[in-house]
C-alpha cells in the first residue's frame, strides 16, 4: 500500500477496526478514511454505493460486522445473519464496482464445524455441522469468504479474508449481555471485587459509564444488587461469587487486538490473493487463520482474571449453561509461514485490557 493511498476502514471505532487505524497511522498512512454508522449506515445499498462513487478508496479494511457472545448470538440470531449479509454484500460488491484495488474482510473461526479435529486448518471448512448458538453468524462469514473467493475468481479482484480467533483489547465491548466472554469476565470479576470491598463509589461509576439493562449509577443499591445478581454477581453473607456460564472445561485461543491489526496490514502490505492457495484446480479455503496457536480453558482463563482483579471470592461455574463447542484453536501455519506472528502473550494481554478498563 502506497503512504498516500485513500484506505477505507469500515468498523474504525470496533474493536478490531480502531486498532488498525492507529496502526495505520503509526505507519504514516496520511489518508484514512472513516465514517460512522450516522454518516454511513452499511446496511444501505445504495449510501455504500453513493460512497464508493464519491471517495473511490484504493484499499479497503472490512472490519464493520454484528458481534457479540454466546448469549447475543444465540438471541438475536435472525440479527446476526441479515446484519452481516448485508454489510458485507454491499462494501464488497462495491469494492469491485469502484475498482479497489485490495480488500481485507475479516471473518471468525466460529466459521469451523462445531467437532472438528484441533488446531483447526484452513481445510476444515464445510466439512461438516456448525455450533448450533452461533450458526448464523458463521454462515454470514462464510458467504464473505465465498463472496471474495468468487469475485477474484470471475472478476480478477483482490478480495483476502482473514479468521481471527477470539480478540479482545482496547475498546472492546463490556456489555455484560452482549460481551464475548474475556472482557465480560474482567468486568464481572472488577465488579465483584468492588462489592467485596463495599466500594459502592467504584460500582456507581462503572454502571454509570455502562448501565447494565437500564441500570445505572443513581439507583438505590438494592436496585444495583438485583441487577449484579441477574448476571451472577453476588453477595451473601459477606461473600461475594461471580457466576460463569458452563463447565469451564472448554478452551479458547485468544490474540490481542494490536497483534491482529498488525496482522491485517501485514496482509496488505505484503501478500495477495495469489499467496493464499497451492491447488489451481480447484480453488477453495484460500482463507487466513490468525491466531497464537494457543489456549486455555474457561476455567484458566477465568483464574487469570481473578488473580489480575485480585478478586477473593468464588467462581461458580454453571453446568446449566452451555459450553459451546469444547475446543476452538488455530492451525496458525499458513499465517507464519507468510511471515506473521503474534507477540502478545493472553497473560500480558489481560494486564494490558484490565488497565485500560480502569483508565478508560
Amino acid at each position: 500500500m502506497e503512504k498516500h493511498a485513500k484506505i477505507y476502514i469500515a468498523g474504525h471505532r470496533g474493536l478490531v477496526g480502531s486498532a488498525i487505524v492507529k496502526n495505520l497511522q503509526s505507519k504514516g498512512y496520511i489518508n484514512l478514511i472513516c465514517k460512522t454508522h450516522q454518516e454511513l449506515n452499511l446496511l444501505d445499498t445504495k449510501a455504500v454505493a453513493d460512497f464508493f462513487e464519491a471517495q473511490k478508496p484504493d484499499y479497503v479494511f472490512l472490519a464493520a460486522a454484528k458481534v457479540g457472545g454466546i448469549v447475543a448470538n444465540n438471541k438475536y440470531r435472525a440479527d446476526f445473519i441479515y446484519e452481516n449479509l448485508m454489510i458485507q454484500n454491499n462494501v464488497i460488491h462495491q469494492s469491485y464496482v469502484s475498482g479497489v484495488k485490495k480488500l481485507l474482510f475479516l471473518g471468525s473461526t466460529c466459521i469451523y464445524p462445531k467437532n472438528a479435529p484441533q488446531p483447526l486448518k484452513e481445510d476444515y471448512l464445510l466439512t461438516n455441522t456448525l455450533e448450533y448458538t452461533n450458526e448464523p453468524y458463521a454462515i454470514a462469514k462464510i458467504a464473505g469468504i465465498k463472496m471474495c473467493e468468487s469475485y477474484n475468481l470471475q472478476y480478477g479482484t483482490n478480495f483476502i479474508s482473514v479468521m481471527p480467533t477470539n480478540l479482545y483489547g482496547p475498546n472492546d465491548n463490556f456489555d455484560l449481555e452482549k460481551s464475548h466472554v474475556l472482557p465480560a469476565l474482567i468486568r464481572k470479576l472488577y465488579l465483584g471485587k468492588a462489592l467485596e470491598n463495599n466500594d459502592w463509589e467504584a460500582i456507581r461509576k462503572d454502571i454509570n459509564l455502562l448501565p447494565i439493562q437500564q441500570i445505572n449509577g443513581n439507583a438505590s443499591e438494592l436496585e444495583i444488587l438485583n441487577c449484579l445478581a441477574n448476571f451472577g454477581i453476588s453477595k451473601n453473607n459477606n461473600q461475594v461469587s461471580v457466576e460463569i456460564w458452563g463447565s469451564g472445561q472448554p478452551k479458547r485461543e485468544f490474540l490481542w487486538s494490536e497483534d491482529m491489526a498488525d496482522a491485517c496490514i501485514f496482509i496488505m502490505e505484503n501478500r495477495n490473493f495469489s499467496d493464499c492457495f497451492t491447488d489451481i484446480n480447484e480453488i477453495r479455503n484460500t482463507h487466513i487463520n490468525i491466531g497464537t496457536g494457543i489456549d486455555l480453558s474457561i476455567g484458566e482463563l477465568a483464574n487469570e482474571i481473578k488473580k489480575t482483579v485480585e478478586f477473593q471470592g468464588n467462581l461458580i461455574f454453571n453446568k446449566n449453561r452451555p459450553d459451546g463447542t469444547m475446543r476452538k484453536l488455530t492451525d496458525v501455519t499458513k499465517i507464519n509461514a507468510l511471515g506473521w506472528k503474534h507477540k502478545v502473550s493472553v497473560e500480558k494481554g489481560i494486564n494490558k485490557l484490565f488497565h485500560w478498563y480502569l483508565t478508560r
